[in-house]
Parts: C-alpha cells; structure tokens; sequence
C-alpha cells in the first residue's frame, strides 16, 4: 500500500533521459565541421584584395596605349607591348634575367637535392645545424645578403657578370629546392636502396633509376620556384649589375627611378603573369597526372 506510488514512479523517471537520448545524437550529427566565421571571411577578402588590387590596375594600364599611366585607360591598345618587344634595352634585360634564371635554377636544384637526399640520412645535431644553416637566407633581409655578396664577389671579380648573377642567386634558391624536396623524402621507404643495392645497381643508378622518379615531384617544384626567386630578384641584381649586364627587374627599377617611362606597365603585366604561370605549373601538372593513368580522383 505505502510501496505501490514509488514502484509507478520510479520507471516513468528513468524513461525520459532514454527517450532523449537519440534526439541529442542526432542533433550532434547535423553539426558536422564548425563553420569558417563570418571575421575570417572578410580578413580572407580583404587579403586577397590587397594582393590582387595593384595587378588588377597594371594590367589595364598596360593596354591603355595612351603613353601615360592613366586608369581606367579610354583607348584599347598594344602600343607599349610594342614598344617592350622593340627596344633592345628591355628585350636584352628580359633575355638577361631568363639566362640567369635558368642557369640558376639548375644549380640550385642540383645543389638543394643533393643536401636534401644527405640530410635525409642523417640524425642529430649536425644535421639539424646543417639543415638550418642552408635555411637562413630565407628569413634574412636581402640587403643584408646582397651586401654580403657584393663584398664578397668584388675580391673574386664576379659582379657585374654572368657567374656571379648566378651563384648569387642559386644561393637564395637552395632553401626552397631544400624544403620541397625533403617534404618528398618524407614519404620514400629507404627499404628500396637496400634492395637495389642487392640487385647490384650502383648508387648513381639507384638514384636515377629509384630515387628520382620517386621524388620528381619536389625536384621539379624547387626548381619553379628557384626559377621565379632569381627572376623576380632585385635587390642582389642591383648591387652587382654593371652598364653592360643587367637583369629585367633591374630595368624596371631604373624605369621608374631616372625616368617616368609608361613600358614599365607591360613589363611589370609580363613578369606577373608568367610568375603565376610558373607558381601554377606544379599544380597543374599535379592535378592532370592522376586523369591520365585512371584515377578516378
């Protein structure tokens, strides 16, 4: 008689938190992933602005064909395209920094995978001191490096010459060929070596035959963007030119410094638009590869 109220009542307590239970979970499922706040979204924006803003003006004053920087330009012309391709100052300093580029990508890419594969085996404080030592000239100011290597390549008779554009600027491109291809390292099984040196290769074929196909993909990463580093470089380029070598930023610079001359627009429009190109090149290639051997990704 005292028990029956307690006996009714203690089931219908204990079946509520039971029949909620599934509610809750499901209401946990719909979140998903938290959603990118509105704050991030506009400082993304406005990121992006700030960047694409001055190319978003070059380029139009480039076509602009009025001889004047004025924008938005009221004429459509290629007069200063023209006026780049005939003038043999802008085509030798254009054919200058792409000489340079080239050479110094090569160099940096031999350079910069050679340590990348010797680090690779290697543990410890030495490595470690080594790896960052090859990484300081990407956070040291250039015209610290730059007055570095004026005082240093004014005793070797380098500045002003091809030699020395070159080294100069495969030293500033190591570090990236570095870091692109010790990310690939990341992922290569060792175990490999091993059994083609049991098959009787050589190192060198080993690294040719297994190593590098492997690995491609950060070779040729480092080497685009050893290739843009030397292209786009002024401040170096500055100290060692000479009156008869000199590379297209440097151009540019006394463009704009000695005189006001309207050309500056189509070059500055050709070196942004091939330095996307050639910063897009690795991911275009890496999108492409897996559609031609049937991935369905």
């Amino acid at each position: 008689m005292t028990t029956t109220p307690a006996l009714s009542g203690t089931p219908t307590a204990s079946a509520e938190p039971v029949l909620d239970r599934p509610r809750v979970l499901r209401r946990r499922r719909h979140r998903g992933v938290d959603p990118v706040p509105w704050w991030l979204v506009v400082i993304g924006v406005l990121v992006g602005l700030y960047f694409v803003l001055p190319t978003a003006i070059v380029i139009p004053v480039s076509v602009g064909g009025e001889g004047a920087f004025k924008f938005p330009p009221k004429v459509f012309s290629l007069d200063l395209y023209r006026r780049f391709f005939t003038d043999p100052l802008w085509l030798g300093s254009l054919g200058n920094s792409v000489l340079v580029a080239v050479l110094a990508a090569l160099l940096a890419t031999a350079v910069g995978t050679a340590a990348a594969v010797g680090l690779h085996r290697l543990t410890g404080r030495t490595a470690r001191f080594v790896r960052t030592l090859l990484l300081v000239s990407m956070v040291t100011p250039s015209i610290v490096i730059a007055v570095a290597v004026y005082a240093s390549f004014l005793q070797w008779h380098l500045t002003g010459s091809v030699t020395g554009y070159v080294l100069a600027h495969a030293a500033i491109g190591v570090p990236f060929v570095l870091i692109s291809v010790t990310s690939a390292l990341g992922g290569f099984d060792t175990k490999l070596l091993r059994a083609s040196a049991s098959l009787g290769a050589s190192p060198a074929r080993t690294f040719v035959r297994v190593t590098m196909p492997l690995i491609g993909r950060g070779i040729a990463t480092g080497a685009v963007f050893a290739f843009v580093t030397s292209f786009d470089e002024v401040v170096i380029a500055l100290f060692l030119r000479s009156p008869t070598f000199q590379t297209l930023p440097v151009q540019m610079y006394n463009s704009v410094t000695y005189q006001l001359d309207p050309t500056i627009a189509a070059s500055s429009s050709l070196v942004v638009v091939s330095v996307t190109f050639f910063l897009l090149l690795p991911q275009l290639v890496r999108t492409r590869r897996p559609r031609r051997q049937g991935d369905p990704r």
